[in-house]
């Protein structure tokens, strides 16, 4: 199986994971969802998001929770299409837990490389969002910051990158015969 990256970027409640899912299903391969939600119990409201989220997708797919070193668990796994859900809560994750925009730019840049070297097969979803205000904090102004440079550096390596607007994929790089590159 030849690798790609399929970038599938979008708002909240675009309709950017079901158009990410439906990728994965159509693809025709074996999938391993890779939820970068770090498991809080007292987030009562996320929680029963989470269960939502499970309950719809394909019961044959393989989930993977709690991990958050994404080039390791796509190293581990070969022969699967990798869809992770989504880049924004990983950034989110690392940045809470005191690492440097820095860090978490090369540990992402790292895992890009890594995904083509192992020829790995990834469809990746984010929230898009520097389309809105300006935050009012320095620590909310630091994250959109920090989502835009990924947002963009993840475009990079992609063959494919969508805009979901409304639940509408707007193709900004590549196209139907990308993935077969």
């Amino acid at each position: 199986m030849s690798g790609f990256i399929h970038f599938v970027l979008g708002g909240s409640r675009s309709g950017k994971s079901r158009r990410a899912e439906s990728l994965a299903i159509a693809s025709g391969q074996p999938v391993a969802y890779i939820a970068t939600y770090a498991a809080d119990p007292s987030d009562r409201e996320m929680q029963l998001r989470v269960e939502r989220h499970r309950q719809q997708r394909p019961s044959n797919w393989k989930t993977i929770e709690n991990r958050i070193d994404l080039e390791n668990v796509m190293a581990e796994t070969a022969g699967v299409l990798f869809l992770i859900d989504c880049l924004t809560l990983w950034l989110s994750f690392h940045l809470t837990s005191g690492r440097s925009a820095d860090q978490i730019l090369r540990e992402l840049e790292q895992t890009m490389l890594r995904v083509r070297k192992l020829e790995r097969s990834l469809i990746i979803v984010s929230n898009e969002v520097g389309a809105g205000l300006v935050p009012m904090t320095p620590e909310g102004r630091a994250f959109r910051d920090l989502c835009g440079t990924a947002n963009q550096l993840v475009a990079a390596h992609a063959s494919i990158v969508e805009l979901i607007v409304a639940g509408l994929p707007l193709v900004l790089k590549g196209g139907v015969n990308a993935a077969a590159r």
